[in-house]
């Protein structure tokens, strides 16, 4: 029987990818990583400070995710870990040389939908080769009886970025680029965001490719950034939880016009050990569902976790105290691949 089988954000889960933080570093300066990620910052590509992230950091994120991975399997869950890799050897293809960045967030570069596993085409040219480090495990699912398959891989050319960057113009539209963190799963509908890790043809393909059984929604002018996962949040059929500075009644998705809407109290920031956040305040709403009614949550968030509460959805408070730095919530860092249930409608 496949290992792989999810179909929603909240069936009960019984394996799941937990994310490494080892060898994390700031890639090497190009186009892409200055479009995407630096622009903001710095004005150039040779002021990106290029290098490894402190020591003292990785060394608490390690232990925020081992708590993680302590909680998960006290409730039953199955915790995959990827490979530790050497981010710092150096890479290239004929057009453009990089070194890596982490493992920390396996939700970018594998989506799973169904039985199907993903290998999704990365925007950034550091993460191209990002998937090695769980190609254990991915042989294992097919070994299973797991579809995977690859989206094309491509080229990233300096035409694939933005000459000018702002903040709705970063990602052209040359070929399907997109991180598997731009896409939420409703059952038979796929969310997909548009956005400056994702763009249309990505979309294109991802519809293409799931076929007639998916209904897939490209979300457009909501939220520019990177990922679908601080703007919107599935929680159960029937209630989620969105952004309020990013959605209102012009752009919400119309699966949710007959969902009871909860909006996002004002997050508590958690802060960051750089000059700069690398992820926005609303990371904080950036978690995951163990089941419908129990969550996994930054601890820090307490006036969400009394909205929670107030309507069913116990949570289990945990520590991340690097998610602003290193760019991944309890969202990001993990990877649903099974979870009990089947394929069903909630629109």
């Amino acid at each position: 029987m496949s290992l792989v089988n999810v179909h929603n954000e909240w069936d009960p889960l019984e394996e799941i990818i937990v994310g490494v933080p080892d060898n994390a570093r700031v890639p090497l300066g190009e186009k892409g990583l200055f479009t995407l990620e630096y622009h903001e910052h710095h004005d150039s590509v040779e002021s990106i400070p290029s290098g490894p992230y402190d020591q003292r950091m990785i060394e608490e994120t390690q232990e925020d995710l081992a708590a993680l991975v302590d909680a998960l399997t006290a409730h039953g869950v199955i915790v995959r870990r990827p490979l530790i890799v050497d981010h710092s050897k150096v890479f290239s293809s004929p057009d453009w040389r990089s070194d890596g960045e982490y493992n920390y967030c396996p939700r970018d570069s594998l989506l799973a939908i169904g039985q199907t596993i993903i290998e999704t085409p990365m925007p950034l040219r550091s993460r191209f080769f990002e998937f090695l480090g769980y190609k254990d495990l991915l042989l294992e699912y097919f070994n299973s009886g797991a579809k995977w398959i690859s989206a094309p891989k491509p080229r990233l050319l300096d035409d694939a970025y933005a000459d000018h960057p702002t903040p709705t113009a970063m990602l052209n539209n040359h070929e399907p680029l997109f991180d598997a963190a731009n896409v939420l799963r409703a059952g038979r509908d796929i969310l997909y965001l548009v956005s400056c890790s994702g763009n249309m043809l990505g979309y294109e393909w991802l519809k293409r490719t799931l076929g007639d059984e998916y209904r897939v929604h490209p979300l457009v002018d909501m939220y520019e950034g990177t990922h679908i996962d601080t703007t919107i949040t599935l929680i159960r059929p029937g209630l989620v939880l969105l952004n309020p500075s990013r959605i209102n009644a012009e752009n919400m998705p119309n699966l949710f016009k007959n969902w009871d809407v909860l909006w996002c109290p004002e997050m508590i920031d958690t802060g960051y050990d750089w000059p700069y956040a690398r992820a926005s305040i609303w990371s904080g709403m950036n978690f995951f569902m163990i089941n419908p009614n129990l969550a996994v949550v930054n601890e820090a968030q307490l006036p969400l976790i009394k909205l929670l509460g107030k309507h069913g959805v116990d949570t289990i408070p945990l520590k991340l105290r690097h998610c602003r730095t290193l760019s991944g919530g309890f969202h990001c860092v993990t990877l649903d691949v099974r979870r009990k249930g089947t394929l069903e409608d909630y629109s």
